[in-house]
């Protein structure tokens, strides 16, 4: 180790235990770091966020949503199961490390990634992929499995002994659990994604938006995670609430200047929302479903309330279910 300089390291953290021990790892060698996290409406900064303040690590939190977008619409090396691009997107989100990397003089980045652990993206092929594409290959250094990778240029340069990183890999825990006992850290999250792109029915949802939309908002994407969803037509999606707390998030991201929002005057139920402006054909259909998931009486008229952008009025119409246009749910 070069005494001389003080060494300092950005690492990318998701707020899992390997983020945390990889940091703990290096900070044993008395290197500076500093972690970042990025969000976007598919994740979220929540469990880095909580990392840092356990271990009192800084950390940059960077909402990616405009350019993460544009790489998800077409990712070069394609989706995994559903619309999780998983090699293009942590290629992407080094390629940001290391922009902040050189603007605020970080000598490498570093993350939590352990060979093996994840059969699609943490291959040696998956790992090296990412790296020529990141933009700053030489510069990755995984500490958990650095012994078993390639040395990178810190470790050629002494910036990083390589005797005292690790050779973890498999999809084991046992390591790791026995390395947070010796850091003394005995309270982290368990290991799960957190991301959205992995999960079949929000990965539906996106689909369709991509083919029916050229540009997309967050509000949008936001919206895809909640309540159920019904494509209409080229234009048209209806959403109805499924839980209070649905409901609640509906009407967060109701936009009285150019949405449709339907509620059922008399009777405990749902919302229903139409994200854009729409005739009074789709408006009276999503009405009749939302009447058709609440409490009022099976065939009966029931009176909604229509708040629209060009103000509010009330329709009585009768109830119908999913089940009697199967075709439209997604």
């Amino acid at each position: 180790m070069t005494s001389n300089k003080k060494v300092r390291a950005l690492g990318l953290s998701s707020g899992g235990l390997d983020s945390i021990l990889a940091a703990l790892v290096l900070y044993k060698q008395r290197i500076e770091i500093e972690w970042i996290t990025f969000e976007t409406p598919f994740f979220s900064s929540e469990k880095a966020e909580k990392a840092s303040r356990i271990t009192g690590i800084p950390i940059i939190i960077k909402n990616i949503t405009p350019v993460y977008l544009e790489m998800l619409k077409n990712p070069p090396c394609g989706y995994g199961k559903y619309m999780n691009p998983c090699l293009d997107c942590h290629a992407l989100m080094f390629r940001l490390a290391g922009d902040i990397m050189k603007q605020k003089g970080f000598d490498f980045l570093f993350s939590g990634e352990v060979l093996g652990q994840r059969p699609m993206s943490q291959t040696k092929p998956s790992l090296r992929y990412v790296e020529k594409h990141s933009g700053f290959d030489g510069y990755i250094l995984r500490p958990l499995s650095a012994k078993k990778l390639p040395e990178t240029i810190p470790e050629k340069q002494g910036l990083v002994n390589r005797e005292l990183l690790l050779d973890i890999s498999g999809r084991s825990r046992k390591k790791q659990i026995k390395l947070a006992e010796e850091f003394g850290i005995h309270k982290y999250p368990a290991p799960a994604g957190g991301c959205l792109l992995t999960d079949k029915g929000y990965s539906n949802r996106l689909k369709d938006l991509f083919e029916h939309q050229s540009a997309l908002t967050e509000k949008e994407l936001e919206l895809l995670k909640y309540g159920r969803h019904f494509r209409v037509d080229i234009k048209t999606k209806i959403i109805i609430g499924r839980t209070k707390i649905e409901n609640q998030n509906l009407i967060k991201y109701y936009d009285a200047t150019t949405d449709v929002l339907i509620k059922v005057k008399d009777f405990p139920g749902p919302l229903a929302l139409l994200p854009q402006k729409s005739g009074i054909e789709n408006i009276s259909l999503a009405a009749s479903l939302c009447i058709g998931y609440s409490k009022a009486p099976n065939n009966e008229p029931t009176e909604v309330l229509i708040c629209t952008p060009d103000g509010p009025n009330t329709l009585k119409l009768i109830g119908i279910t999913s089940s009697e246009i199967k075709g439209l749910i997604l």
